[in-house]
């Protein structure tokens, strides 16, 4: 996530202990919806992974709201 800002966000990873959460939690959630999908419907509620898929688009936004602010500071 954010390639071309992978210098700010290793920098905002080791200053800023929310970016880190959300960042980690972000991918935590894309680690869980892959292994959902892969599984199929057997595993995980459809609703369920839509939900997952909405946290995670608002995670981030959240993280790319930081970086751009720590960006520009």
């Amino acid at each position: 996530m954010f390639h071309e800002y992978r210098e700010l966000v290793t920098e905002l990873k080791t200053s800023n202990a929310h970016f880190k959460k959300v960042f980690d939690k972000h991918n935590d959630l894309h680690d869980q919806i892959e292994k959902a999908e892969l599984a199929g419907n057997d595993h995980i509620n459809p609703i369920e992974i839509e939900k997952m898929k909405k946290e995670k688009l608002k995670l981030k936004d959240e993280a790319y709201a930081m970086i751009m602010d720590h960006k520009n500071n």
